[in-house]
């Protein structure tokens, strides 16, 4: 197991690093429904940036492996899992009381490959952990990922399976810290759920607070019992340009890699925080929010960039495709190639888009007492937690290359229940050079050996579920009492 602060082969900040990009062509099929803003679309308009800019080039490109049931259920309930995999728009109707049940049905709709949508996204970031796990990249890259919002037993937000708390699950196994940084406009509210009792995972959300979705991430939030202090909140107000949003970002994450010392690090670059966007009320820029990515990469430790929210798809296509220049340590021209969704970058067909001249509601004097709050928190933890690892799960084993399988249906796995859509058809694919993955080979977990049920005290805890990793237990303290508002317009990832 490795401890902390570790610097990559690949050297000081100005280094170009090895990245792992993870792509499925059909994940720009799936449909929320109409008038939805999550549109899976922006997944593909990403993509095809990243090929005429001539990104993928310089990455390794990997097909996700389908996420198998007994890995979402590292997480997630049983129950809860397989009533993903069974309900269809035509039956849905039948399964009212369980549509309430997990939340599922308006914000978090049934839509036609509901399932196989959950477990390629989750596939991609699962499969980018395995990737840093075993050294073969500096930078794993999964855009249909960071779906924060996904509880153990229901949807929320958008938000189906939680692959970021599957994708640190992974990390775990190797590394005894993991961060987990959300720059998402909404709270990483599933996430800082899941570990919210332990020390091994510190969690780091910068969000809009007040009257917003999912209503949590207040600053006083910390964690609990061990885990106290390990999750912090840094809420905002609408409006926050480039200069206000790092004159906390970072101070806080400066310290906090000082502090916490992780092995490695998950980035959630919800794009919903940039300006102008549909259901967003921040002001940043394309490079002011690829900052974060910059300034996290340039710890040299390995690291997991993640999509999430982000609902004017034109500009999370630019944001998303800048940032995986910023994590190859390229450039690329603010003047936007020619390629099939061309129009939609118009009138300007430019990558970088000017910040509106929005108010913005942080003034100093707020700024500078959330970064004193939360660098006094900081300041308790007096060095990196010590972890006694005990009994570490099996590795997921390194899938073997195979770059010739021209398998139509490279998806479907002879060991899998899993039923594929045959007459859903490929998107053809503009990657010159995609390498696609074998099914991951996962030994059995005893899930019940590593999810031990306990109840904390109720007064103290935060919280409505977490894990505690000393050894991959499951914990579940007392309920949380939050106010969480559903209205459609802030129901957002």
């Amino acid at each position: 197991m490795e401890t902390g602060g570790n610097s990559l082969p690949s050297g000081p900040d100005g280094v170009k690093r090895k990245v792992s990009y993870f792509y499925d062509p059909e994940v720009g099929n799936y449909y929320y429904g109409q008038g939805h803003p999550m549109k899976p679309h922006r997944i593909r308009m990403t993509h095809a940036l990243l090929a005429h800019y001539g990104l993928l080039q310089h990455m390794q490109v990997f097909k996700p492996v389908p996420a198998r049931d007994k890995v979402l259920c590292r997480f997630h309930a049983d129950d809860y899992v397989a009533f993903l995999k069974s309900i269809t728009p035509e039956t849905q109707q039948d399964q009212l009381r369980q549509l309430k049940r997990f939340n599922v049905g308006e914000d978090c709709p049934v839509f036609d490959g509901l399932y196989s949508f959950c477990q390629t996204y989750a596939g991609g970031s699962v499969g980018g952990a395995v990737k840093l796990n075993h050294k073969v990249c500096d930078i794993a890259v999964n855009w249909s990922g960071g779906l924060h919002h996904a509880k153990k037993c229901e949807a929320s937000g958008f938000c189906y399976v939680n692959d970021i708390v599957l994708a640190i699950l992974e990390l775990l196994k190797h590394y005894e810290r993991v961060l987990y940084v959300d720059i998402d406009i909404h709270h990483g509210d599933g996430v800082e759920e899941a570990f919210y009792t332990t020390d091994r995972v510190m969690t780091v959300s910068f969000h809009k607070f007040g009257d917003y979705f999912p209503g949590t991430g207040d600053i006083r939030d910390v964690g609990y019992g061990k885990g106290k202090y390990y999750s912090l909140n840094v809420p905002l107000d609408d409006g926050i340009d480039d200069e206000s949003y790092h004159f906390l970002f970072k101070p806080i994450m400066g310290k906090v890699m000082e502090v916490f010392k992780p092995g490695a690090v998950v980035l959630q670059c919800g794009a919903d925080s940039l300006s102008g966007d549909r259901l967003g009320c921040f002001n940043l820029s394309i490079k002011g929010h690829a900052e974060c990515v910059r300034y996290m990469r340039s710890f040299n430790v390995p690291l997991l960039l993640l999509g999430g929210g982000g609902y004017t798809i034109r500009n999370v296509a630019r944001c998303w495709c800048y940032e995986t220049g910023v994590a190859l340590g390229m450039e690329v021209d603010d003047k936007m190639p020619q390629h099939e969704y061309y129009e939609y970058f118009g009138p300007d067909y430019t990558l970088h888009v000017a910040p509106s001249n929005m108010e913005n509601k942080n003034t100093h004097q707020m700024l500078e007492e959330i970064q004193g709050k939360l660098l006094d928190y900081l300041s308790r933890l007096q060095h990196a937690p010590s972890v006694q690892f005990q009994e570490r799960p099996p590795d997921t084993e390194l899938p073997e290359v195979d770059e010739d399988r021209e398998d139509k249906d490279e998806r479907r796995d002879p060991d899998s229940d899993m039923e594929v859509d045959d007459e859903r058809k490929p998107i053809p694919s503009r990657v010159k050079r995609e390498t696609v993955e074998s099914e991951i080979k996962d030994p059995e977990v005893n899930v019940d050996s590593t999810r031990g049920l306990e109840k904390a005290a109720a007064a103290e805890a935060t919280s409505a579920k977490a894990l505690d990793i000393g050894s991959l237990k499951i914990e579940e303290p007392g309920v949380k009492l939050e106010e969480t508002s559903k209205q459609n317009d802030q129901m957002l990832p």
